[in-house]
């Protein structure tokens, strides 16, 4: 009977840049799987990992520089710790970046948690000349400390004996206490005995940690101590009143600044017991200080940004090229399956015009999309996102933006490929609610994932010979867009001072390619899963919506007629020629022969049109043509839009179910690129109109829930739809009409 295995839970907490994800990413490989917290919109990684015998469960915490609740992250990090099950939180601090990275570590402590040390990239700290005594720093501050090289594995092994030996560990660990100076001890002292005196949420927290919380004024934990017992509560709060007010007047602070400095204070004083020893100039330049004088040069980094952006874009569409022909290739060859092998009915339609034809037309932009994940992943893990982030600061404040807004805008497509979603939620490390709201509202703008089949259909079919230059375009658009729209925001609806921006540039580091492909394949298969999921049950939707309720039997029987009428007036010689040519298709008509076939195949496409212009769908799309048609847009391209709502790449799979049902030849598998090239319909203008009004336009459905969740009101959600949409409409038809007029 095989062993039962020992299930320890592990957090991985520390601060952004750390390399925290990597080791996750080294810990766990595969097997990990990303969700969302309980109640709020913050990504939750979550794998596995076993070492000698038993199983751990590893949780990727938000990366944050501290534990006080002011950004959500914050929240969702100390939330976890104190509430869950988990035994041990692993630390990862940034060798070269000591100083700052332990004063998360001092928090951790004081919280109660055992925490175990994992002082990562070492090799990065030895190139800078800085030597670290890992056995020092343990004994000095009584935890395990160990070096670590996350994107090589170097010492994961070590690291997962200390958690596992850390969680066995069934001791009291003594409490972690730092001196504040008289002034805040004595307050401390007097507010852990009201505390422990009334069970006062001790049960929950260390009672010295809570008075902490008190003095830093922490509002969650305040207003968790008002609903628990709002007597002691107050009780504590008029210590900190008192503290505060004595603090104003003797040393011209208050209890928040005092606890960072003598944080900092102890950090120092254990850092100095020869705990780091430097070699040689501390103060020449390091190797990504002399790259940044290039790459953030005021002159030279905007420049060399596009350049990268264009390089990108280029890579993308030209190696993808291949395999995109290989995917769109089988599925003409499940439609050409599907239609030889399947009776005629609603069923054969439903497979080829509803799954095989809208689906798939999504998933043939499956390596285009993992192109430019695996383009994006480079740019992130390298530490150069973050110079792009640095760059755009003083831009974004000229339009009301703040610098952290920036990221919010790669996150959601930036560099095209991102997802709103996550750009949403990026904003909330704004402290200013009225910057939030101003990126909340702009990031739908950036080009997504989503976004990417449409511009890469449209793109391919009308730009072809000059598709990376069209594609950085199009991202100029997008941002330009979004802070003049931002802009105007800030400076009515929303408008109010800006808030300082202060950004830490991680080193430059080579990136694994191991950490490569999962991040890669961990935002693909998100794409894939949506494609097989949401996408599917649209297209059906949207499918019976354009089959149904169908041509009454007057019409059939008109369309009827006008075959049997050609047939009549053709020669039996004429029409065996057309039925053997139908079975064998390298055989050649005759002049005449081609000319019946062609009038069987314009009443097949005009009853097949028909069909589609009497149907739910081709209702509402014909209804809108009126309006529409001044951005160029005809009735199929209007379902596709109103499809769109509920995700962007519906837009593709909805013209892909158009354009097949009204077919003149129903077994016809080429590309749907070709098909609106040969549609008198579309030209290039049309093209244009359609990607400005994609860009602009509504975001979908689940990126509106995150708006409304983050902004705390449904009315802004509201106002996303209905302004984007509006200017989305004004925009295309602007560019439409202007560019007609000019012959283009």
């Amino acid at each position: 009977m095989e062993k039962q295995l020992e299930r320890v839970s592990v957090a991985l907490g520390g601060n952004p840049n750390c390399g925290k994800t990597t080791l996750f990413n080294e810990l766990t490989g595969a097997r990990q799987h990303v969700g969302n917290y309980p109640g709020v919109t913050v990504e939750k990684k979550e794998g596995y990992t076993r070492r000698n015998g038993t199983e751990v469960h590893i949780v990727d915490l938000p990366g944050t520089y501290s534990l006080t609740a002011y950004s959500q992250d914050e929240v969702v990090a100390r939330n976890f710790i104190t509430e869950s099950n988990v035994r041990t939180v692993i630390n990862i601090v940034d060798s070269s970046n000591l100083e700052r990275n332990l004063y998360l570590t001092v928090q951790l402590l004081e919280l109660g948690v055992p925490v175990c040390v994992a002082l990562n990239m070492i090799d990065a700290a030895e190139k800078r000349g800085i030597t670290i005594d890992a056995d020092k720093l343990s004994q000095l501050m009584g935890i395990p400390v160990i070096p670590t090289i996350a994107r090589t594995g170097h010492g994961k092994n070590e690291l997962m004996d200390e958690a596992i030996k850390l969680s066995r560990t069934t001791e009291k660990r003594t409490e972690f206490e730092i001196s504040y100076g008289d002034d805040l001890d004595s307050a401390l002292s007097e507010m852990v005995t009201i505390i422990e005196e009334n069970n006062f949420l001790s049960n929950q927290y260390p009672a010295r940690w809570l008075g902490i919380k008190y003095l830093e004024n922490d509002e969650l934990i305040i207003s968790k101590g008002d609903a628990v017992n709002p007597t002691v509560s107050n009780k504590l709060k008029k210590i900190v009143k008192n503290t505060s007010t004595h603090l104003q007047k003797t040393l011209n602070t208050y209890p928040e600044a005092l606890i960072s400095d003598y944080r900092y204070g102890y950090i120092a004083s254990i850092l100095k017991q020869g705990v780091i020893k430097r070699q040689g100039d501390i103060n020449k330049l390091e190797l990504s200080d002399k790259i940044d004088k290039v790459l953030t040069n005021r002159f030279f980094g905007p420049l060399i940004m596009a350049a990268i952006v264009y390089g990108l874009y280029q890579f993308v569409f030209t190696y993808s090229e291949t395999p995109v022909g290989w995917v769109e290739g089988f599925f003409g060859l499940l439609n050409e399956a599907a239609s030889n092998n399947m009776s005629e009915g609603m069923l054969k339609s439903l497979v080829i015009s509803g799954i095989i034809d809208g689906v798939g037309g999504v998933l043939g932009f499956v390596p285009l999309i993992m192109f430019m994940f695996f383009g994006i992943s480079i740019l992130e893990d390298s530490g150069y996102l973050a110079r792009v982030a640095f760059m755009l600061d003083k831009v974004f404040a000229v339009f009301g933006l703040h610098g952290n807004s920036v990221m919010a805008f790669i996150v959601s497509g930036g560099i095209a490929g991102g997802c709103a979603v996550p750009g949403v939620m990026a904003s909330r490390t704004l402290k200013s609610k009225k910057e939030k709201l101003a990126t909340l509202l702009t990031v739908p703008f950036m080009n997504c994932g989503a976004k990417m089949p449409v511009m890469a259909l449209l793109v391919g079919a009308f730009f072809a010979k000059d598709e990376a230059t069209m594609m950085l375009i199009i991202t100029v658009i997008a941002w330009s867009g979004a802070l003049i729209v931002a802009k105007i925001l800030r400076m009515t609806v929303i408008s109010g001072p800006p808030t300082p921006f202060v950004m830490e540039l991680p080193p430059y580091r080579l990136p694994t390619i191991k950490g490569l492909l999962i991040h890669t394949w961990e935002r693909t298969w998100q794409y894939i899963k949506k494609a097989g999921t949401i996408i599917l049950g649209i297209s059906i939707i949207l499918w019976a919506m354009m089959t149904f309720p169908g041509l009454t039997e007057n019409e059939v029987a008109f369309f009827e007629n006008q075959r049997e009428t050609i047939q009549k007036a053709a020669s039996a010689e004429l029409l065996g020629e057309i039925e053997a040519a139908a079975e064998d298709e390298e055989a050649e008509f005759s002049e005449a022969a081609a000319a019946i076939k062609e009038q069987l195949e314009t009443v097949d496409m005009l009853e097949a049109e028909k069909a589609l212009r009497n149907s739910i769908a081709g209702s509402i799309g014909t209804a809108m043509e009126p309006i529409s048609q001044a951005a160029g847009f005809d009735w199929r391209t209007n379902i596709a839009l109103v499809g769109g709502f509920a995700a962007k790449e519906v837009v593709v799979s909805t013209l892909g179910t158009a354009y097949s049902l009204g077919e003149v030849d129903p077994e016809e598998t080429g590309s749907l690129s070709e098909t609106l090239q040969k549609d008198p319909a579309w030209n290039p203008m049309v093209a244009l109109s359609l990607i400005l009004f994609t860009i602009f336009y509504a975001p979908c459905f689940v990126t509106v829930v995150a708006i409304g969740r983050e902004a705390g009101s449904w009315k802004w959600a509201a106002f996303s739809m209905i302004f984007n949409t509006v200017l989305a409409f004004t925009v295309a038809t602007l560019v439409y009409q202007i560019g007609s007029a000019m012959g283009f």
